[in-house]
């Protein structure tokens, strides 16, 4: 089942957007009747100390009498929001409430934003684990590269609970959900495909992970200075030691020369000329927003299948896919961390949505398809259990 808002829209005005943003997005509901003395004394004084007493018995009581349990901590220090960069943390708290309003109506979580006015790593860590009882997990969001990649692992390693980066990993899985899709659509497999990555930032990265996780057998990696080798240090070295098998060194005019995935992740543009050197029925991921990297209607003349990040063109690689499921089967599944194999499952699961509904303008369903989230939970829910991170 699908809703009307996954038809293309227009721009709203200025004034329509900061009239919905007047006061925040946000406020608290009650789950428990307040109206008269008697719900004072259970939701309140004496009765609340009953729970409390229960609780400080056994720790493992604040997950039912609490809402911990399903609380998920939106953090980011502001540093790369959206396509505005460094603006910093109360700039960004519009961004961490949005967030939060699409975990509670895609997936009905609650979550909170937490925006730190520190970009310190340590500072982060500790001050996410002084938090811990307050919440069930951790999205991180708008942190910028390469600080980004630190800061996720070093909360998975001081943090109990389902931690993910948001930028990296949703457009992983979704980008992983949308190639499963087109390779169905055409009959391929992955693992027969030459794709190439351009932009070699977080999402980028993540991307060339994933891929390689799910099967890819041939991925080439691309920054500013060309194809990615073992010079350019950090994260890129890293995965230098695992993509780019032919050996193929240059720029993207090289890298592109007979591939049969463009996956743009960078504002960098992709040129007409060097687009028709792609093999036959391949595919363009213009990923870039607002400008992709080719127009889509430009990269239709080549192209067997086209996305991009917009909601006006068909085939949108959008995160909502994602991480709304992704966090509700995590927690569903009590699962202390998220594992690649429940992102690649998450992925499988959005791709098995639209399985009998493919075609090259439909191969991932829309962010307002209501099947998706229950389906990425359920999936990320089974992969957690056979994972032993429960």
């Amino acid at each position: 089942m699908t809703l009307a808002q996954d038809r293309p829209v227009t721009a709203p005005a200025p004034e329509e957007v900061f009239g919905a943003h007047e006061g925040g997005k946000l406020a608290t509901g009650l789950t428990a009747p307040l109206a008269d003395a008697r719900d004072l004394s259970i939701a309140y004084t004496p009765g609340v100390a009953d729970v409390c007493r229960a609780i400080a018995d056994d720790v493992s009581l604040a997950s039912r009498y609490t809402w911990a349990h399903r609380l998920v901590a939106v953090v980011s220090d502001g540093t790369a929001v959206l396509g505005l960069g460094d603006i910093g943390p109360r700039a960004s708290l519009p961004v961490m409430e949005g967030k939060s309003a699409l975990f509670k109506s895609f997936a009905g979580l609650d979550s909170i934003p937490l925006v730190l006015d520190t970009t310190d790593v340590d500072e982060i860590v500790e001050t996410l684990v002084r938090l811990r009882p307050t919440f069930g997990a951790v999205n991180l969001e708008d942190v910028a590269a390469p600080r980004c990649f630190e800061l996720e692992r070093r909360l998975i390693e001081a943090l109990d609970c389902p931690v993910m980066h948001d930028d990296q990993h949703g457009t992983a899985v979704v980008l992983l959900a949308a190639l499963d899709g087109a390779c169905r659509l055409q009959g391929r497999a992955l693992s027969d495909l030459k794709v190439v990555i351009s932009g070699a930032g977080a999402a980028g990265i993540a991307c060339a992970r994933i891929l390689l996780t799910a099967g890819a057998s041939d991925v080439v990696l691309l920054d500013s200075r060309g194809v990615v080798d073992a010079g350019r240090g950090g994260e890129k070295a890293e995965l230098a030691a695992v993509t780019n098998p032919r050996g193929i060194s240059g720029g993207i005019a090289e890298a592109l020369d007979g591939a049969d995935v463009f996956v743009g992740l960078s504002s960098a543009t992709l040129p007409e000329d060097v687009l028709a050197t792609m093999a036959p029925e391949c595919m363009v991921f213009a990923l870039s927003n607002p400008d992709p990297e080719v127009h889509p209607e430009v990269a239709a003349r080549h192209a067997a299948i086209v996305a991009t990040g917009r909601s006006d063109f068909p085939n949108q690689i959008n995160n909502v896919l994602a991480f709304p499921g992704i966090f509700r089967g995590a927690l569903d599944a009590h699962a202390r961390r998220i594992t690649d194999g429940m992102k690649v499952a998450a992925a499988r699961a959005i791709a098995d949505v639209v399985a009998d509904e493919l075609e090259p303008t439909k191969i991932v369903p829309g962010p307002f398809d209501l099947r998706v989230a229950p389906a990425v939970a359920a999936a990320v829910a089974r992969a957690a259990a056979t994972s032993g991170v429960t």
